[in-house]
């Protein structure tokens, strides 16, 4: 608790500012000037032209104001169809950050506490077991765990979850429990995962991986509802994101991007619509908390805008300034020092479902922000970012695979506030 509230002491004073961080604005409409607008608009026509990516678009709002929009590229290369705003894309995790907040309004009705047991409420959780090794017969070694899993362990990846069939030992298990499997439901899955020794004891490290889809099953334990009903009435509906679905209409199908995956530079190789639209295009029993939910940029903008203004948008509120400054404070203590490849992001810490800035970019190689900036991104190269400090949120929208590999974000980044300069 106590390294809690100084985070959250922290994560107060750096919003009201950070005079040593170069992005950050101290004029009205400083960031989105003509000159970020050229370089944005530059970005994303080299993008194409070098036939890096198939399509992309942005919008970013400043001070209330819509103050930059593009869309460059095609939704469908093959049918020549051209990128637009309505474009639906699979945002991949930035499911997670809608999961998180359809789980703390259930915080705010007192459902929960952050630091209560899983067991508590989803009690396949109990009495979990912590991988160590395999012996000599090729059994695998098992200890009790030190804690159990708290409900804040699975806000911000540290329960321990296996995460990927590649594991020594574990990898043959998680392969054969197939919970991801489209024809589960959230609560097959649940039963699946918990009956899997953990990777590693509960809060020593930070390991992306399942915990938000059992973020989605407690949200149905608690609610008494299907998670996605009540996503829908409690986040979606409310800001008006119509166009936030797993599952698209046959009448909006062809609003759906195609998905890309880049060969070589500038080689793009596009999917079969029929796998890589498989799962939006088909209504299925899994309805995953990390991933699955498809969005446009205006209705994933409304998400961002709610979080910028705390937690109300146009009259509805969604969530308390305090919860929203909860979720955008980082969670992780310094003692969680594996962390997998979250140091990619930058120098962040973990709140709930965002990454969190902590300190101000170091070189031109770390991505450019804002100390106090709170984001997420998903496995197609999408990328959404909320910067307090410059009333500022921003949502870039493309699908390529793999993630990131031509540094995208890092450019849009830098485009957005200028190139590195130093302190």
């Amino acid at each position: 608790m106590k390294h809690l509230l100084l985070a959250i002491t922290l994560f107060t004073l750096i919003t009201l500012g950070c005079k040593e961080n170069p992005a950050q604005s101290t004029d009205t409409n400083i960031i989105l000037n003509d000159d970020a607008k050229a370089r944005i608009d530059t970005l994303f026509d080299e993008l194409i032209e070098s036939n890096n990516v198939g399509g992309i678009s942005a919008l970013i709002y400043e001070n209330g104001e819509e103050v930059y929009y593009n869309a460059v590229g095609y939704q469908n290369k093959e049918k020549e169809i051209p990128m637009a705003r309505n474009t639906l894309i699979q945002i991949w995790s930035m499911t997670k950050p809608l999961v998180g907040t359809a789980l703390m309004t259930l915080y705010e009705d007192g459902k929960f506490d952050l630091d209560d047991s899983l067991a508590m409420y989803l009690p396949e959780y109990a009495n979990m077991k912590v991988f160590t090794g395999v012996d000599d017969d090729g059994n695998l070694i098992l200890e009790k765990t030190n804690r159990p899993i708290t409900v804040r362990d699975i806000t911000r990846h540290t329960a321990g979850f296996a995460n990927n069939g590649r594991m020594e030992g574990l990898g043959p298990l998680y392969q054969e429990a197939d919970m991801m499997n489209y024809n589960n439901t959230l609560q097959d899955f649940s039963k699946k995962l918990a009956s899997l020794p953990l990777m590693f004891q509960p809060g020593e490290q930070w390991a992306y991986g399942r915990c938000v889809s059992v973020q989605a099953v407690l949200v149905e334990k608690l609610s008494g509802m299907p998670f996605y009903d009540y996503l829908r009435s409690e986040v979606l509906a409310p800001l008006g994101m119509n166009d936030t679905r797993y599952y698209v209409p046959p009448e909006d199908q062809n609003r759906l991007s195609a998905v890309y995956n880049r060969v070589d530079e500038g080689q793009l190789e596009q999917q079969a619509d029929s796998q890589a639209l498989r799962y939006n295009t088909h209504e299925w029993p899994m309805t995953p908390g990390g991933y699955g939910l498809t969005s446009t940029l205006d209705d994933y903008m409304t998400f961002a805008r709610m979080l910028l203004n705390e937690g109300t948008l146009n009259g509805t509120k969604i969530l308390e300034p305090e919860t929203v400054r909860l979720m955008a404070t980082n969670h992780l203590d310094e003692s969680v020092t594996e962390r997998m490849w979250l140091p990619d992001r930058g120098q962040v810490g973990f709140g709930i479902n965002f990454a969190v800035r902590l300190a101000p970019p170091v070189d031109a190689e770390e991505n450019n922000g804002v100390v106090g900036e709170f984001f997420w991104d998903g496995a197609a190269s999408t990328l959404f970012w909320v910067d307090p400090t410059n009333n500022l949120a921003a949502v870039m929208l493309v699908q390529l695979f793999p993630y990131d590999k031509i540094k995208l974000h890092n450019r849009f980044r830098d485009a957005v506030y200028g190139e590195f300069k130093g302190s």
